[in-house]
């Protein structure tokens, strides 16, 4: 029986020929979009052990994955721009940032877990339709049923009024990212309420 798997650690990531400080300073000192290649290797050697440490601390597959997608972002930002000041360390830079962005997601989790009313009143404000139309329970329920990240950017967006900005911040992610979760969540949120249109549709 296989023991549990190990946190990322600070070796580096792979015995390639190109160590991971080889690969920072190229990423670096590339021109934008000419640095395919190094930046699909440092997926490789990264994003998994990211992965794998947001099921971790998360619990949530697709946390993880978000977590994941956000870290491997910000790497690679911050290496564009040159603020990674040991590239000789960048498993350290890499896991550093995935700890932090992960006590974000969990932070901003734990403000909306369990908030039924509070969910209640997000779900009355994503419909146009009266009050008395309004198949609460059921849109309550597909919120719940939503991913972790998802709903919490949901209810940020449409109960407290947050901008992607803001919502980018307090997660510790980047607006694009925070737009594509929220289309995803209505796009999931539209399918819960309407399953009748989407089976029409396939």
């Amino acid at each position: 029986m296989q023991g549990a798997p190990s946190e990322p650690s600070d070796q580096p990531a792979s015995d390639d020929s190109t160590s991971d400080g080889a690969l920072a300073r190229r990423i670096a000192a590339g021109p934008r979009g000419a640095t395919g290649s190094e930046e699909t290797e440092l997926y490789r050697r990264f994003a998994p052990r990211v992965r794998l440490y947001g099921v971790r601390h998360l619990r949530d597959a697709h946390a993880a994955d978000d977590l994941a997608q956000q870290v491997m972002t910000i790497t690679l930002e911050k290496l564009r721009a040159g603020e990674v000041r040991e590239p000789e360390r960048l498993a350290s830079f890499v896991l550093g940032t995935a700890r932090l962005t992960a006590q974000a997601q969990g932070r901003a989790a734990r403000r909306h877990r369990g908030s039924s009313d509070r969910l209640a009143t997000a779900a009355e404000t994503l419909v146009s339709e009266p009050a008395a139309n309004l198949d609460a329970e059921r849109l309550r329920g597909c919120l719940q049923a939503l991913p972790m990240r998802q709903r919490t950017v949901i209810v940020l967006t449409f109960y407290d009024q947050c901008t992607a900005g803001q919502i980018a911040t307090q997660l510790g992610s980047t607006e694009g990212n925070v737009r594509v979760i929220r289309h995803r969540a209505l796009a999931s949120l539209h399918a819960c309420m309407n399953p009748a249109s989407c089976e029409g549709a396939s």
